[in-house]
Parts: C-alpha cells; structure tokens; sequence
C-alpha cells in the first residue's frame, strides 16, 4: 500500500464520529449507476466492476468472518457504500470509517483505490476486515492489532513489502517499543512502522495460535487493558517486554514458520508457542536468516530496538526492560 493511502487512514479514524455517506457527495443518482448487494452499495468506474468489487466484497464478509470469528456476520441494517477508483496507474490503498455508539456500530463508509487486481485481492479483504472487527468488538482496537490482522489477509506481494519495510525502520531507529505500540488507540505522525510492525507481530500470533485465539486474546486485551495478562493466557508469554525480546529474535531468524509438531501440539500453560492448529495462509517470503541478520547489523550504534536490545538493562524479574525509541 502506498504511503499516501496508509497516512490518509489517520484522518478518517480521527473523524469517525462525524462522517456519513453523504459527506463523500455521492448522489443517488450515482449510487444508482453502480452495483447493490445485501451489505455493500459499490461506486465504480463501470457497471461490471461494481458488480465485480460488490460481490467479492460480499465473499470476503462472509468467508472472511468465518475465518476469524467461526461464524458469518449477520447482515448490517444499512449497506456499507464503497466507493472505488479503479486504474492500473493508481496506488493500492483504501479508508474504511463507521461510528461506535451505545455498544452499536454504524454509519460504514468506504474508499478504495489501485488496479482492479489489488483492490480484489488485497484492498478489498483488508478494508473488509475492518468491518469484521468493528462488528464484533463494537469499540476501537489498538491500532497495531487491527491494521496489523488486517494486512495478512493481503496478497502475498504486498506482505513481503511490508516485511522488506520492517527490516528497514528496524534497522534505522524507526521500531515502536511494545509498550508504547500497544497503547497506541490512535496512529502515530510515523504511521508506516506501525503497519510493518503490527503486521509482522499479528503475523507471528496468528501463526502460533490461529486467527480464533488473536480474536480471543484481542478481546480480553481490551476488556482487562492488562495486555501482559491476555498474553500469558493466550500464548504463555510473561509480559510486554518479553514479547517484544522473542519478536525480535524471531525476525532476526528470517521470521521461520513454526514446526508442524508446534502447530498441532496442544496448549500449555506458561510456554512461549501453545499453538493449536492453523497457520496462516500463504506464508510469507522472507529473506533467508543470514540475509535478514546482515541487516540487523547495520543498526549497531544506532537507536533502534535492535540496537537496543543487545545494551538494555535486566529488570528486576529477570526479564529485559522495553526498549525505548
């Protein structure tokens, strides 16, 4: 996704509660000219692409829900209006906005951008996603957690991008300490390492435990806000910190996917991969584990969390204190 699309996603969320439809100008008369469905109500260049993006719109709703919440959401009240720019030169990107009231979620407005190949299969299950997720928790999600979900359902080529993006803000100062990234609710003026980092994380999550447990550990983390707590539970990590220390280990290590063996065993308490079962699709391509350390060693001496990682102090549990841009 380009940099412009991803910063422009700070402007709707910090205006959610004042947006509508009919602030995007759309007259009936144009929706009219494009495609309906149950939940979707699709702008686009031509009839055929709207009816193209509604109904993959639909698919990803109901397949995409059953992946992460075991079950297809009902339909909305009101359909959601997508409003998409479709052309080879455009840059993948999209904004999705709605209104959290009263334990309610409402008022869904979205745009999206790029070719019509990567709207199909990155754009439109990302922005989809986000629907998902306002529909089941009905309030805000640590930015991280949502925009970082939200990205492994991407095309294989835009997550390799963000993993090449990842290794280049760790290795510049440019890395988000856990504690500081988790109690983020809104985005960050530095917005790019937050997608990178969220992603790889929610990646590394996902891989361990599936896309159910996620949910659930989100979950929790936003009803307790005792994010240390929820990982423990759900993935037998002791707290923030050392979170962030086995992230990190396994990003230096090329992000290596966990043994099959792991992925089946059954879940224990107070070890580190309590795994079930189902690793995420299409694994990423990363660099090979010696290609990836030589460029963790360029960040020596700088401040990143890289660098910091190897100079912090031992806090009083044992464990390594968070490392602090």
């Amino acid at each position: 996704m380009v940099c412009g699309q991803r910063a422009a996603r700070m402007a709707w969320w910090s205006a959610v509660a004042v947006l509508a439809a009919t602030a995007l100008g759309w007259s009936d008369e144009a929706r009219a000219a494009g495609h309906r469905t149950a939940n979707f109500l699709v702008d686009a260049p031509t009839e055929q692409l709207a009816r193209r993006i509604g109904d993959a719109a639909e698919q990803y709703r109901h397949d995409l829900a059953v992946e992460w919440l075991g079950a297809p959401l009902p339909r909305w009240s009101r359909p959601c209006p997508i409003k998409a720019q479709v052309a080879p030169h455009l840059g993948a990107g999209g904004a999705t906005s709605f209104v959290f009231d009263a334990g309610e979620v409402f008022g869904w407005t979205m745009t999206i951008q790029g070719s019509e190949e990567r709207i199909l299969d990155s754009v439109l299950p990302h922005e989809v996603t986000h629907t998902i997720f306002a529909s089941h928790f009905r309030r805000p999600l640590p930015r991280w957690a949502d925009e970082g979900a939200c990205t492994t359902v991407e095309h294989p080529v835009e997550r390799a991008r963000q993993h090449r993006l990842l290794i280049e803000f760790l290795s510049t100062g440019r890395g988000i300490a856990f504690p500081e990234m988790f109690a983020m609710k809104e985005y960050p003026a530095d917005v790019l390492p937050l997608y990178s980092q969220g992603y790889s994380l929610a990646r590394y999550l996902i891989e361990r435990g599936g896309r159910h447990r996620y949910v659930s550990f989100v979950g929790e983390g936003l009803a307790t806000d005792d994010w240390g707590h929820a990982l423990s539970r759900h993935y037998g990590v002791g707290n923030l910190a050392q979170m962030q220390h086995i992230w990190l280990e396994w990003v230096k290590q090329g992000c290596p996917a966990p043994p099959a063996a792991l992925a089946a065993a059954p879940s224990r308490a107070n070890t580190l991969v309590n795994a079930t079962r189902g690793q995420s699709p299409d694994p990423l391509p990363v660099a090979p584990p010696r290609a990836t350390m030589a460029a963790v060693s360029t960040a020596a001496g700088r401040r990143s969390i890289y660098a910091l990682q190897a100079r912090q102090a031992t806090a009083g549990d044992g464990q390594p204190e968070p490392a602090l841009r």
